[in-house]
């Protein structure tokens, strides 16, 4: 057997014993099983409610679930920096850079909604602007941050192989649970909704201390409150 064919059969063998790995979705940023953030595609009826364009017609629905995605991707992109795994940044960049034309006409669509319910000139413009800063700050969260950041990543992949013309597709399909991971969610096997801990501090009593030692009866009765073993 050659030295050729024998590093091929290794190249190959080493490939073999990768898919598996590759193939496995990354959900594991975390160390969690994070929550099920999954939901059926959004109707244009549920849509018009969950995005708050009332009396919205087909294509402004349309503009909406574009409109929302971006804002959802690019709370991520600012929120999600902690974990660079997520490639929140880059998969808003990227989504920004191939549905350009697509987000443009939707932020035109978006305005004629609001200039036909509102009012022409400034009070659409206005109201426009504001919508806007409503959605932003509408996917902003702290405590569910880990399941948005997670949920807007799978998203955010998934916008970015989209073809051309179908991003209110991948809204469609992926704002509900987007919205869903906003709601402060444990995790599948602990099932603890993020308060894994509890911080119990030593009393601040002055009888509890000196020279900047707990004395041992407060010490005490700190251990059974943490259940900590002497």
């Amino acid at each position: 057997m050659t030295f050729r064919s024998t590093a091929r059969r290794a190249a190959l063998g080493l490939t073999a014993l990768a898919m598996p790995l590759l193939a496995q979705p990354a959900t594991a940023q975390f160390f969690w099983s994070p929550p099920d953030f999954s939901t059926p595609p959004l109707t244009d009826a549920e849509a018009a409610t969950a995005l708050g364009l009332p009396g919205a017609n087909a294509a402004e629905i349309k503009a909406g679930l574009v409109w929302n995605l971006r804002a959802a991707l690019n709370v991520a992109a600012l929120q999600c920096q902690f974990e660079p795994t997520l490639l929140s940044i880059s998969n808003y960049n990227a989504m920004i850079a191939h549905h350009d034309a697509e987000l443009d006409a939707a932020q035109t669509a978006l305005l004629g909604y609001f200039q036909r319910t509102v009012g022409k000139g400034k009070p659409g413009q206005m109201a426009s602007d504001q919508y806007g800063t409503r959605i932003y700050s509408g996917y902003s969260t702290v405590q569910a941050q880990r399941g948005f950041c997670q949920a807007a990543a799978l998203v955010g992949r998934q916008a970015i192989f989209a073809q051309r013309g179908t991003l209110n597709e991948v809204a469609r399909n992926g704002l509900g649970s987007i919205k869903k991971s906003l709601i402060l969610a444990g995790e599948q096997f602990y099932g603890d909704p993020g308060r894994s801990y509890s911080l119990a501090l030593p009393s601040f009593d002055p009888k509890c201390w000196k020279k900047g030692k707990l004395l041992p009866a407060c010490q005490m009765a700190w251990n059974q409150k943490t259940g900590v073993q002497p």
